[in-house]
């Protein structure tokens, strides 16, 4: 089992950046696809960045350009640099394995953007 605890969250105006960072716990999390996910007030949760183990990364439309995930196997840490935020980026956001079988969320981090 893997503990994930995110933080680096806040409030930022439009156009601003902000970078979230992810603790994992537990010794197998070098192993694991890992995602961002995001989920903003009457909305489903959703994946908006994953990277492989092996660094190969992924994102949603919304947030291509913007968002660079990345990952320090060494540290069990997760981050997400986002960029040129928008006001529809305003959510929790949340860290967890890719795969189906995901493990206990953490307690996310709010981000908030003005505009």
């Amino acid at each position: 089992q893997v503990q994930l605890v995110e933080s680096g969250g806040g409030l930022v105006q439009a156009g601003g950046s902000l970078r979230l960072s992810c603790a994992a716990s537990g010794s197998a999390f070098s192993i694991y696809a890992m995602a961002w996910f995001r989920q903003a007030p009457g909305k489903q949760r959703e994946l908006v960045a994953d990277i492989t183990s092996g660094g190969l990364t992924n994102y949603v439309d919304s947030v291509k350009g913007r968002f660079t995930i990345a990952r320090d196997n060494a540290k069990k840490m997760l981050y997400l640099q986002m960029n040129n935020l928008k006001p529809e980026d305003t959510a929790v956001y949340y860290c967890n394995v890719v795969r189906i079988s995901r493990f206990a969320w953490g307690p996310g981090t709010q981000v908030t953007v003005s505009s």
